[in-house]
């Protein structure tokens, strides 16, 4: 819902299109940088605890963001949400293992996708009915009593995890932190302020060496060294970076190049609302094929159809007729949705249960280090072509699908 919006924050505000997209990013990078100690957090005081947890703070942090009075207080609160989403978002995998049987998990993550799905394809049209009778502060709003309704079901449905005993490693989140929120930091001022940038960069290498470091000292570690040891898993999660980069980069800019070939944020939501619809169609389609077919090729083929549908956009502009655009977002989704869930089911299927907590964290921090290299993109495509930005990022997009393709083909070669 925030994506649609922000055009028209940037305008209430009094901010540059580069400033507005801290919004989602900031959020973003707060995620990433709290993602494995949430996980690990998880599989000390149990799933189910630490998700329920990070969902009512997110719900409260909703409201603080509905009330917020300028930009600085907004960008707080996305932070705080940011760190609330990363508890959600780094053990649902592991509670999708611990209720559904090993034979079905590729289903069961395409039921999850879909669920996903449903609701990304609700947000567009959510967004646009809400803009088309409030101001923009009402899209948080609305966060907390979904939030609550979450949580409730959440008690009385989500399972009872095993616990580990081992003592939590804070020194190593910090590092955490420090080493993600660092790099990118340091990617996003590369441009306009060259010479912090290098800095940021150069203690971000610092904090990386120093957290691997103390990781392969321990039996199971925060960063799970272990499992991307694993050629399988550290190919997908290259992979998994690369098209969630494509997605982030590209669904950030789409409402841009739109609203300035002049579509109202109504039309726009309801132009990009085939994308996830499709995403919901094929990703359990995906999920049940995953059992069976080598998720390989699926992975790389729909990141090629994915390719196909955002260089049919860049080729029509923003001023196509909508059926078409939709149509070709439509593939968009399509194609993500045969990579996403054969792509998750190879990172989760692939560790030991016993580390699903490890297996889950990593693969939500591939995913959100997509997003947030796509979100850094797209304001550095802004910074370089000013209002040819979309444009720009659209191609960085197609670059991103290209190369999870080819990372998935990769991994499917004989060793």
């Amino acid at each position: 819902m925030l994506n649609l919006a922000l055009p028209t924050i940037t305008r209430d505000l009094g901010i540059d299109p580069a400033m507005a997209t801290w919004l989602p990013n900031a959020y973003l990078l707060a995620v990433v940088t709290t993602l494995l100690p949430a996980a690990s957090l998880g599989e000390i005081l149990g799933f189910r605890r630490v998700f329920l947890g990070g969902m009512l703070v997110f719900s409260l942090g909703g409201i603080a963001a509905a009330m917020a009075p300028d930009f600085w207080v907004l960008l707080a609160c996305r932070v705080v949400q940011g760190v609330a989403s990363s508890a959600v978002q780094s053990l649902t995998a592991g509670l999708v293992r611990y209720t559904y049987p090993a034979a079905h998990l590729g289903r069961a993550i395409g039921v999850n996708a879909t669920a996903v799905a449903v609701s990304a394809a609700m947000a567009p049209t959510l967004a646009a009915a809400i803009l088309a009778f409030a101001a923009w502060p009402m899209l948080f709003a609305v966060i907390a009593p979904i939030g609550l309704v979450c949580c409730a079901i959440g008690w009385k449905a989500l399972p009872h995890t095993p616990r580990s005993t081992r003592a939590f490693d804070a020194p190593s989140a910090w590092l955490n932190v420090l080493a993600f929120g660092l790099l990118f930091l340091g990617v996003d001022l590369l441009l306009p302020r060259t010479g912090l940038a290098l800095v940021l960069l150069a203690l971000a290498g610092l904090a990386c060496w120093l957290l691997v470091a103390r990781q392969l000292t321990q039996p199971a570690p925060m960063l799970p060294l272990d499992l991307l040891r694993n050629r399988t898993i550290g190919l997908a999660v290259c992979a998994s970076v690369c098209g969630f980069s494509a997605w982030a980069v590209s669904y950030v800019a789409l409402p841009f190049l739109l609203q300035s070939a002049g579509w109202s944020q109504v039309q726009t939501g309801l132009i990009m609302t085939p994308w996830p619809l499709a995403l919901g169609v094929a990703a359990p389609l995906a999920g049940r094929l995953s059992d069976r077919v080598p998720t390989a090729f699926l992975c790389a083929g729909g990141m090629v159809v994915f390719a196909v549908g955002l260089l049919l956009v860049e080729g029509l502009g923003g001023a196509a007729p909508m059926v078409l655009l939709g149509a070709s977002l439509a593939l968009c989704g399509a194609g993500f949705g045969f990579f996403q869930t054969p792509n998750n089911r190879t990172m989760l299927s692939a560790a030991p249960k016993a580390r699903s907590g490890g297996a889950g964290g990593i693969q939500a921090t591939a995913r959100l280090l997509g997003h947030t290299n796509g979100t850094t993109i797209m304001a550095l495509s802004f910074q370089v072509a000013g209002t040819g930005g979309p444009r720009l990022a659209l191609g960085f997009g197609i670059l991103f699908a290209l190369l999870a393709a080819g990372f998935s083909l990769f991994r499917g070669r004989p060793r």
